[in-house]
């Protein structure tokens, strides 16, 4: 039996920085998928940067480990704001500028599982994201960036509460991506942004996730220098098996999804305001929720 399925006490959805506790432990990453799109790995100047990420997301099918429907009555609703603070410094180690980041998420989450009585929602502050450490490149035709951070669990928690926003869990992130131009003037563009997650034990009870594996990806045209139109989407695999003694499902059995969707961004220079706004399909879910997430970006320069 799939470990979603096996699990009837722990029938709870967990969604990146937009946290829920576990469903049986699937999509059990603190990332949140869809939240970068075009021109992802490209970081602003030195300079002080708020961004407000304004996320939604909405799933009503449930996938088995095969990729089929779980005919279990689900639903969720999942809005969450987060607010990032960037510091892009003039400081540079190996030719690319020195930056830290972090981010605190406030998360809304209504979710329904019919099969298992489940009927939830809650307002809560979720796990907030520090990330020390990061390096910014810009080449003539390509921008590139590596970062490491951590999620701390600090946030809204409890195993038996089906909305809780916390993980009860660290989970430390590697990021690594580039974005490549393909003309002179830098209006085509394309870019991968890839992230690796691995988690420590929970501390209420002896699981830990597996690790996992996200690339966010885009195409895109940039119009009278302040516009980008394009695609895009992104891939997410669990990668390694979930461990403990109170796992009681497949250990082996992974999350994974799939995802595109059209993105828009607009640059207002006077004000250094930038506003984004994708939506992206899911689809080839396996062991997790499937459904679609739109997100509304705002971007402050100082």
């Amino acid at each position: 039996m799939r470990k979603f399925v096996r699990i009837v006490g722990c029938v709870l959805v967990s969604w990146g920085f937009m946290e829920g506790s576990c469903w049986a432990q699937a999509t059990e990453g603190h990332y949140v998928n869809g939240v970068e799109g075009i021109k992802a790995a490209s970081l602003p100047p030195p300079g002080i940067y708020w961004r407000m990420y304004n996320v939604y997301y909405h799933a009503d099918t449930l996938r088995d480990g095969d990729g089929d429907k779980a005919d279990v009555g689900f639903d969720v609703k999942v809005f969450a704001n987060v607010n990032r603070l960037i510091w892009m410094t003039k400081t540079e180690v190996l030719g690319g500028n020195f930056f830290m980041d972090g981010l605190v998420p406030v998360q809304y989450t209504d979710i329904k599982l019919d099969a298992f009585g489940v009927d939830d929602n809650k307002l809560a502050i979720g796990d907030p994201f520090v990330e020390p450490l990061g390096l910014s490149w810009h080449g003539k035709q390509y921008d590139a960036a590596v970062a490491g951070g951590a999620y701390l669990p600090v946030g809204d928690y409890d195993k038996d509460d089906a909305a809780s926003p916390g993980k009860d869990m660290w989970t430390f992130m590697l990021t690594a991506g580039g974005t490549v131009y393909f003309d002179q003037e830098k209006t085509w563009a394309a870019s991968i942004l890839s992230r690796f997650e691995t988690h420590s034990y929970k501390k209420d009870t002896d699981i830990r996730p597996g690790n996992d594996f996200h690339f966010e990806y885009g195409f895109s045209k940039t119009f009278m220098q302040t516009l980008d139109v394009g695609l895009a989407g992104y891939c997410q695999w669990q990668v390694s098996d979930d461990k403990g003694s109170d796992v009681v499902w497949d250990e082996g059995s992974h999350d994974r999804v799939v995802a595109a969707g059209p993105e828009v961004n607009y640059f207002i220079p006077k004000y250094l305001f930038f506003v984004s706004l994708r939506h992206e399909l899911e689809f080839f879910a396996e062991d997790r929720p499937e459904g679609a997430v739109t997100t509304l970006t705002l971007t402050k320069g100082f």
